[in-house]
């Protein structure tokens, strides 16, 4: 393997690198990867337009052809935060326009690709804003395979699209998860919640792997489905949809939606700077600019919904579940009530335990404090 600076005068960086990753990454048998740190695109899904594809120049590698917006990742910088920056600088992508659902990584030792799939949550225009793109169309999602495709993408592009219909959504008991640690909760009912809703945030903005939504060592979990089947492909991170219901004195906590459906939408805003983005305290810091995510916001990662029951918290997270199932989710919903269990999934909806829920979150506390 080397690495190659761009040449002089060559059209992608004709003033030379702008950063240490604008190279070639050159494999011993001649292959070149662009990006000496890797490289990210962004496949943004609008519900109705489809998905944004960028007409690569003719100069370009493998110009001619259709691709993602993306380029070279920063040191240091992570694929979330590359990939949202390089479709700002190459097609205008809003700040807090797109949240982020998977990320697929391509590894090859010596060179990695992430593909962010991210869908739109505010809808925007695409714009031609540097020398690399001919043009920039949202193009159906039955369509794509009708356009000359960068080779890359055009390998990426079965798996991607069979994991476009998998919309993994957690419904959590707030009262069970918070009730299963005698850490002195009943005290203060709102602030346990908040603090759960907390570590939620953080736990859903770090990306959940394969294994935990479907796959090996979870056999409760969504193994078994034969949309889930595909969570376990290696290389996957989900970044789920979560819904915390809470009730009684609970629903005094700060920050809480109000009916159901609050978690439909909710997330942490997500840009290419961190202008905007709300930090709640320690936050999460996804690498390169600064950028950080805490909290509730209008979009990007780590989704967190709060329900506030008017009345009985399990009917209110038998209708969350409900409505996600109907609208084609992959629900878990976590409790430990037998009763509960049962009608959610009468529903389709599938369970687990308040104790895997909190394993999750210490799990990740855990790896932050290493």
């Amino acid at each position: 393997m080397s690495i190659i600076p761009p040449a002089p005068g060559e059209p992608r960086r004709p003033q030379g690198p702008r950063n240490p990753g604008d190279a070639w990454v050159v494999a011993e048998t001649g292959e070149k990867y662009w990006g000496r740190f890797g490289a990210a695109g962004l496949l943004a899904v609008d519900p109705v337009r489809g998905v944004l594809l960028q007409h690569r120049v003719g100069w370009s590698h493998f110009g001619g052809t259709w691709g993602l917006p993306g380029g070279a990742l920063h040191e240091g910088e992570s694929a979330l935060v590359g990939a949202i920056r390089e479709a700002q600088e190459e097609a205008g992508v809003p700040d807090g326009a797109v949240r982020a659902r998977f990320t697929r990584v391509l590894d090859l030792k010596i060179w990695s690709y992430t593909t962010v799939v991210a869908d739109v949550v505010e809808p925007f225009e695409p714009v031609i804003s540097d020398p690399e793109s001919l043009a920039l169309e949202w193009v159906p999602v039955d369509a794509v395979d009708e356009r000359p495709l960068h080779p890359g993408f055009a390998d990426a592009w079965p798996a991607l699209r069979a994991l476009l219909a998998v919309r993994p959504s957690i419904v959590v008991d707030a009262a069970n998860v918070i009730g299963s640690v005698p850490d002195g909760w009943w005290r203060d009912r709102a602030g346990a919640a908040e603090r759960l809703r907390d570590r939620l945030v953080a736990w859903a903005a770090a990306g959940v792997e394969p294994g935990v939504l479907g796959g090996a060592g979870v056999p409760e979990a969504l193994g078994e489905s034969e949309k889930f089947g595909t969570l376990g492909e290696p290389g996957v991170r989900w970044y789920p949809d979560v819904t915390m219901v809470v009730e009684g004195a609970a629903r005094k906590m700060s920050g809480a939606g109000a009916g159901a459906g609050a978690g439909a939408g909710s997330g942490v805003a997500l840009d290419a700077d961190g202008a905007g983005v709300v930090d709640l305290g320690g936050g999460l810091d996804l690498g390169g600019a600064g950028v950080r995510v805490a909290g509730l916001g209008a979009a990007g990662v780590g989704a967190v919904g709060v329900v506030r029951a008017d009345g009985h918290g399990d009917d209110a997270i038998v209708g969350e579940a409900r409505r996600l199932v109907a609208a084609g989710r992959e629900v878990i919903v976590v409790t430990s009530d037998r009763e509960l269990r049962t009608r959610v999934e009468a529903l389709g909806a599938r369970t687990q335990s308040a104790g895997w829920m909190r394993d999750q979150l210490d799990a990740r506390s855990a790896r932050r404090g290493r």
